[in-house]
């Protein structure tokens, strides 16, 4: 593992140094992002820092071809320099977009195109999970598969990228997590050489690079330049270390329950893809187009319940890595410890994503339930002196009705005797 740790360190390092150039470039040819409704930006910040991401992964895969224990993945082995080429395409699409604003189905066909050229370049899926074992894909549904793979990560990664770090920070741990995995594959062939890790590794140093200029708040975005060119490199890595696992050498309980070749891209880039889909459903629904932008993204809902731009970047971050490693730990601790660690780090994570909601929102559901509580009594309080009222006009109805009944006999007796006492008087 030591001899990947120096290809990470440059290709971080390349794209530390040329990205303060590469904004200077952005900003004289006019790749500045207009604050639009829908960003979280105040001011126009330069675009297509992708490009220098570019140039660390490049420079770095050529210096990792010329070292001794690496240089049997380059030599009569053009897979790398396929990936490479792919590469460079995807972000020079990226950086037209970033330039001119391209159209969505017009860049969607340029993605797609991409996709199949590298295909056709050996990058496939050759083996698929089917009943628990392995079964090799026909050239055509693999370079399909492959195809559609690579352009969902590249809009996934896309989506995401609306915040300062986010994507970069996403990708990274993903990029750790498959690096880890990818190793411990390779340590069961007879070279450690594994052309997965590399990819990961140098992915991992240019977003590394990249984050020391995209922190909050950013001096450079990456563009569609840089989270396209995240997005194909991290399916790519995926691809070539799941697409063609064999079933004879690698045991079933380390690759079929969790890294399965279709899964496995969906599995790290969980958050984009859910913020994809999400968005995809809500814009469909809404009659409107699946690239329509808006502010609904789980980053934009972060940011409305009450979370800074860096305390959101950092929730997400753990998200991201408690999900991509997951499914890794089972290979380090016992199933028990997996099973008890990791709904604590859900309910932790949950209570950090939720923390400045719920302290907003428990005063004002407090005061809610007082004035409910001041209402109902004030209503009880109503309710009593009404039905006091009645039952003192009840009662004095009462008392007048039986002074009437007690009053009228004795007149009427009265009445009667003055009547016969009267004609005795008068004889």
């Amino acid at each position: 593992m030591r001899i990947y740790l120096p290809i990470a360190a440059i290709a971080g390092g390349v794209t530390w140094l040329v990205t303060p150039l590469i904004r200077h470039v952005a900003i004289e040819i006019g790749a500045v992002g207009e604050v639009r409704a829908r960003d979280v930006h105040t001011i126009p910040t330069p675009r297509m820092g992708g490009l220098g991401m570019l140039i660390g992964f490049a420079v770095a895969t050529v210096f990792a071809s010329r070292l001794p224990f690496l240089s049997g993945l380059f030599n009569g082995n053009y897979q790398m320099w396929v990936i490479l080429a792919g590469g460079i395409m995807i972000s020079l699409l990226g950086m037209a977009d970033d330039l001119w604003d391209l159209d969505w189905m017009l860049k969607l066909a340029g993605q797609l195109l991409i996709s199949v050229f590298v295909a056709w370049g050996g990058l496939q899926i050759i083996s698929l999970p089917l009943g628990g074992s392995l079964i090799t894909a026909s050239p055509s549904l693999s370079m399909a598969i492959t195809a559609f793979l690579i352009v969902a990560s590249i809009n996934a990664v896309n989506f995401v990228d609306g915040l300062d770090g986010l994507a970069a920070g996403i990708v990274a741990i993903g990029g750790i997590a498959f690096a880890a995995y990818s190793y411990i594959i390779a340590r069961s062939s007879p070279s450690y050489a594994s052309l997965a890790t590399l990819i990961d590794v140098m992915m991992v140093g240019i977003c590394v690079g990249f984050l020391l200029h995209n922190w909050h708040p950013a001096k450079l975005f990456m563009g569609d330049s840089g989270s396209m060119l995240l997005g194909y490199l991290i399916t790519c890595a995926s691809i070539v270390m799941t697409g063609r696992l064999d079933p004879a050498s690698i045991h079933a309980s380390i690759y079929l329950p969790v890294f399965m070749p279709i899964l496995l891209p969906i599995m790290v880039l969980f958050l984009p893809v859910l913020d994809m889909c999400l968005a995809i459903v809500r814009r469909l629904a809404k009659g409107q187009s699946p690239m329509h932008p808006d502010r609904m993204h789980l980053h934009h809902r972060m940011l409305k319940i009450g979370h800074s731009v860096r305390g959101a970047v950092l929730i997400l971050w753990g998200w991201a890595a408690l999900i991509a490693f997951g499914s890794l730990t089972i290979l380090f601790f016992k199933a028990q410890h997996v099973a008890v660690g990791m709904p604590i780090a859900v309910v932790v994570l949950t209570i950090a994503t939720m923390y400045p909601y719920l302290r907003h929102r428990i005063p004002e559901i407090q005061a809610e339930n007082l004035t409910l509580e001041s209402a109902r009594k004030n209503a009880q309080h109503a309710t009593v002196k009404s039905q006091s009222a009645v039952g003192e006009s009840r009662d004095s109805i009462g008392s007048q009705a039986a002074d009437s009944m007690t009053d009228s006999p004795a007149d009427s007796r009265d009445s009667q005797a003055g009547e016969v006492q009267d004609p005795a008087a008068d004889k």
